[in-house]
């Protein structure tokens, strides 16, 4: 009986954590679906922005705008990564990339500032020999990315001023679909010049040309501003349907190994309770020949 009842508890144990983990693969996909919606609503938003570039830099000198400085130049790099466990490589993967996007830009590690954003990026850098100045925490909700979009422009500016930070990188997992993502780099700052030129030279798209009041140098400061708010939101939207991506990926491969020990688990209970009653019947058995064969009652 001891064993019956340890292959019992082994089998029901097995099957309640295969309950969590398909809750956690549902709440993983729905929270992947939540996220692409959030970096969806900004669409309309880039796009103004867009416009609006376009429409100052009709009469605005480009030669104004800052472009790549040229030879050593520190650069700030900005790793997305998660607080959370159980969400596979995804922050290995975006650790070691980090690691490339330095060495193909030729970059040394004191030319660097680096900042990571969750707990488990800054600890998978500092085993690659990265270590972080700072880290941030994962926004917690679709809610909450626009402040933490916000304290993220507040340490770009502080790398501007207090270090003389030139160049700032975002290095984030891009969602592909489903369990899929890859990792990806954006140039955040200075912007590219050959982005600038493209937004110039494409037609206005009505016959109204546009028209400002504003001082050109604040109005593009303003657009700027606005320009890394929405790019900062949008790689927060990506890396974190990325990371509920590698955790549905994780949660899918931990169910089919559960599965299989299930299997295993039920048939081993099976035969434990066929030998458990198997050693019953004997000993009825046993006991109804013991009877049959013992001496009647005196009369």
């Amino acid at each position: 009986m001891p064993d019956l009842e340890a292959a019992r508890k082994k089998y029901e144990t097995a099957e309640d954590l295969l309950s969590v983990v398909k809750m956690m693969k549902a709440l993983a996909a729905a929270n992947i679906r939540e996220y692409e919606q959030a970096g969806e609503s900004l669409t309309g938003y880039s796009r103004g922005i867009v416009l609006a570039f376009q429409g100052l830099l009709r009469t605005y000198p480009t030669g104004r705008i800052e472009a790549e400085p040229p030879g050593r130049a520190l650069t700030g790099i900005i790793v997305f990564g998660s607080d959370q466990g159980m969400c596979g490589q995804f922050n290995d993967r975006i650790a070691a990339y980090a690691l490339t996007v330095m060495k193909g830009l030729g970059t040394d590690r004191k030319d660097c500032r680096i900042l990571a954003v969750g707990q488990r990026a800054f600890d998978r850098l500092a085993g690659l020999g990265l270590d972080a100045e700072d880290t941030l925490p994962v926004p917690g909700s679709p809610g909450a990315m626009a402040h933490a979009a916000q304290d993220l422009i507040g340490v770009i500016d502080g790398w501007s001023t207090g270090t003389g930070v030139s160049r700032v990188l975002l290095v984030y997992n891009r969602h592909l679909s489903g369990p899929l993502y890859e990792p990806a780099m954006q140039r955040l700052l200075p912007l590219d010049q050959e982005w600038l030129a493209g937004i110039k030279a494409e037609p206005w798209p009505s016959r109204v040309l546009p028209i400002f009041r504003m001082e050109a140098d604040g109005l593009f400061s303003h657009l700027l501003k606005h320009y890394l708010i929405a790019s900062i939101y949008q790689a927060l939207a990506e890396s974190l349907a990325s990371e509920n991506a590698s955790r549905l990926a994780a949660m899918q491969g931990a169910e089919k190994n559960i599965r299989d020990r299930i299997v295993l688990l039920k048939s081993a209970y099976n035969q434990e309770r066929q030998v458990s009653i198997t050693e019953e019947l004997i000993d009825i058995v046993s006991g109804f020949n013991a009877l049959e064969g013992g001496e009647g009652p005196d009369l």
